[in-house]
């Protein structure tokens, strides 16, 4: 089935940081929001990273985000998946990444797993930071425990 993303990207002016993922699942796209399955790890990995509480609300993890400097979007505008399987992702569209470029002053880019990885390497990106790929937070990468994930994305608070 055809999906395209329906949230905006998660940014300001004071952005250093870009983390994209590669789509919303299945459970984030009925949330409406960045990482909603409860079993991925991504907002316990950040909030431990920050030193903060793991935000419970939509607007507890944007907020999150915004008081560390890290913008969050994804790579892909739309594509044909079935479920959440980034290995059945066809026919992809890109996201315009300048959206975010153009009013904040990133520094990095941090890739949330192979797939988002993958697709970024597609695209006209050469005028960008240098991109980092990091293991996925997703429930399917289950062998990562969270401390091995923890360790990989811990190079973020480099240029936080």
């Amino acid at each position: 089935m055809r999906v395209k993303h329906e949230f905006d990207p998660i940014y300001n002016e004071n952005s250093v940081i870009l983390i994209l993922g590669s789509l919303p699942s299945v459970k984030s796209r009925d949330q409406n929001f960045y990482y909603g399955h409860p079993r991925n790890r991504f907002w316990q990995i950040i909030a431990k990273i920050c030193n903060s509480p793991v935000p419970m609300t939509i607007s507890g993890k944007t907020d999150l985000c915004l008081d560390n400097r890290i913008a969050l979007w994804d790579v892909i505008e739309s594509c044909d998946i079935t479920g959440s399987s980034d290995s059945s992702i066809k026919n992809v569209r890109l996201n315009d990444l300048s959206i975010i470029f153009e009013k904040s002053d990133i520094k990095k880019i941090f890739l949330n797993g192979s797939a988002a990885y993958r697709f970024y390497k597609t695209g006209d990106f050469k005028d960008y930071p240098d991109a980092v790929r990091l293991p996925s937070t997703s429930p399917a990468n289950a062998s990562y425990s969270f401390e091995r994930l923890l360790g990989e994305w811990s190079i973020i608070k480099e240029y936080m």
